[in-house]
Parts: C-alpha cells; structure tokens; sequence
C-alpha cells in the first residue's frame, strides 16, 4: 500500500499540489475528473519530478453529470465525460478511475429503483468497454444517503459491479461506511474481491487521527484482506464560522482558480474554500497517522 491523495478539496495550481504531497511523504495522486484543465504531457513532466505517480481519477458529478438520469441526453454526456476522464489516466499512466454513478447531492428518485438500476448497469457497461481498452480498473464508489439516493453500501457496490463486468472493480471511503454500515471493518473484508480503491477521512471528515475511527485497525484490515493499492486521502474540513472555532486560519478567500461549478461542489460536501496553511496542516496530520501503519 501507499499514500495518495486527492486535489479536489482545494482550488490551487496543480503543481503547488504535487509539491505539498512530495514535501508530506505521499507517493500518487489521485486526481480530479476534469480533463479539460489538465494538459496530460505538462502534468506527467510534474508529476516525474516530484516522484509522484498518477494513481488514477475521481469523477466530479456536478449537475448534469448522472448516470441515472431520466433524461437520456444526461446519461449520455455523462458516460462521455467518464470516457474523457478514462483517457486522461490512461494518459497518465495511471491505474484506476473511481466512479460515483448519480450526481452528487441528488436524493431524490427520478424512476423506479428497477428502472435506475437498469440505467446505472447499461451506462456503466458502456463506460467500462472503452475503460478495458484503456487499459484502467473501474472502481465504483457508494456515498452516504445523504449525498446520493443510489449507492450507499458495499454490498450495493459489489453487487453493481459484477452486473457491469468481471474486471469492474469498487472503491469504498472509511467517511461513507462509518455512516452506512453496520460493521466497517466486515465491509472492508467482503469489499475483498473486487478492491480496486480506498478513500480515507476520519468519521467527522477531518484529517486521518483528528476523530475516533481506529486507523491501526482499518489499515491492518486492509493488509489481511491482501489489498496493495492507495490509502487514498479525501478529508473535507467543515467551516465552523462561531465562536467555539478552534481553526482561526481555515478559511480563506477563493483562489482565482476556483469555478463556480467547483465551489459549489466543495460546498455540497459541507466545506468551504480552506487557506493554504490550514490545508497544508491536514495533509500533514493525515500523514503522520497513516504512513507508520502503511
């Protein structure tokens, strides 16, 4: 196993990222489904100097980015920009690409849970044939009910995944099944087969170590079930504006970088624009809880 992260949670230049995760001890990225602002031949230059590799993407299911959208114009853009994304790894050399079916924030239903299902495997299949020919593992991702009205567990995960294909893979995030699940360490291990990915945050989102979930543990679970990938690093900071805030330096004014698309993605998940500082220190804090035990 090894440390990586994601660059979504904050808005920067990517090479102020990929010099943060080299100074921190963390080996990959993983990085944000927008292929249309990474140039691919620059960031692999990047990403070579810093001895960061590209471990793989995450798809960014802003508003009409759905998979399980009653409109079909919707789905089929959608599966059009997860091809881009696939590309953009292949591109990257990387190695997996993490897909959150519906788009994120979307709870309510738009057909039977028949008929979303039917969408969701005919959307993916089509996905994962340009993916084997990319070369790139798909991994689907459950949420959190309160994020999606689709995939929220393993199971529903797993079960997903072999509809779409033998080589489609999952990801599960330790935030998500520490909400969904009845037992996360028994999650882990049915996740077993079909591994392909795994998001770290602690059970209030922060930095790994800055909650109560047992990292010893979660990370021992990992090595028993044989799983060999990224420990991959999605802590989103809640924005505490009263006066009990023990973060004077977390928030900050909005990089120029940053789309209004963006913004309000990072607002969904209940966060803001975070300063440099602030977010420097939570990837280091994550570090030093993870990489003893990897």
């Amino acid at each position: 196993m090894h440390l990586s992260m994601h660059n979504w949670m904050r808005a920067e230049p990517i090479d102020v990222t990929i010099r943060r995760l080299a100074r921190y001890g963390y080996k990959s990225i993983e990085i944000s489904g927008e292929p249309e602002v990474f140039d691919t031949k620059e960031l692999r230059k990047q990403l070579a100097d810093n001895g960061i590799a590209c471990w793989g993407a995450v798809s960014l299911m802003f508003e009409g980015r759905d998979l399980i959208h009653a409109d079909e114009a919707v789905r089929a853009t959608s599966i059009t920009y997860l091809n881009e994304c696939i590309t953009m790894v292949k591109e990257l050399d990387g190695y997996e690409m993490t897909i959150v079916p519906s788009q994120v924030g979307k709870v309510a239903a738009m057909d039977t849970p028949e008929q979303e299902w039917a969408w969701a495997v005919e959307s993916l299949k089509e996905v994962y044939v340009h993916a084997q020919k990319e070369g790139i593992r798909m991994a689907l991702e459950p949420l959190n009910r309160f994020e999606t009205n689709f995939l929220n567990r393993a199971d529903q995960a797993m079960l997903l995944a072999e509809e779409v294909g033998p080589d489609c893979g999952v990801c599960i995030d330790t935030f998500h099944l520490n909400i969904e699940e009845a037992d996360m360490i028994e999650a882990i291990k049915s996740s077993k087969e079909r591994l392909v990915d795994f998001h770290v945050a602690d059970n209030n989102r922060m930095a790994c170590g800055m909650g109560s979930l047992d990292w010893p543990l979660i990370i021992g679970t990992l090595k028993e079930i044989g799983y060999d990938g990224a420990v991959t690093v999605e802590f989103v900071a809640p924005l505490d504006r009263t006066p009990a805030n023990p973060y004077r330096n977390a928030v900050a004014a909005a990089e120029q970088e940053l789309t209004p698309e963006q913004l309000q993605f990072i607002q969904d998940h209940g966060s803001g624009v975070l300063s440099e500082e602030f977010y420097s220190w939570l990837v280091e804090e994550t570090a030093k809880t993870l990489l003893p035990l990897i």
